[in-house]
């Protein structure tokens, strides 16, 4: 199954990132990687603790450098402003702040949703 080019039968993909546990946010950007590599749209949102992912700092789980490459290589990334807002917290470059009007857009125009919490 490794390397099936599925662009074909899932055009577009979803991701809702509602942690800020290094290891799942961590799978969640290499997961948008492989899919945007296999030719699929991929937008991603950070919700509730996934507002966090960007600042989240581990050893093995370098989450920041999957986010990099996932923004380089052409990812939506969008973040939760309420939830940014709660956590005293700015928009970056990399995660503007956005709505749930964008969630609500995220979810169902995509293909396939995946929410990982």
């Amino acid at each position: 199954m490794s390397g099936t080019k599925n662009s074909d039968a899932v055009a577009s993909l979803g991701i809702v990132i509602e942690t800020n546990d290094p290891e799942r946010a961590w799978n969640a950007f290499r997961l948008g990687n492989t899919a945007l590599e296999d030719g699929i749209s991929v937008s991603v949102f950070l919700l509730g603790e996934g507002v966090e992912a960007e600042e989240v700092s581990h050893d093995q789980f370098d989450v920041r450098a999957q986010m990099e490459s996932f923004a380089d290589a052409g990812g939506e990334l969008l973040a939760c402003g309420t939830c940014l807002e709660l956590r005293n917290s700015d928009e970056s470059e990399m995660c503007p702040i956005s709505t749930m009007n964008d969630l609500l857009s995220v979810v169902t125009t995509a293909d396939r949703v995946l929410t990982i919490g």
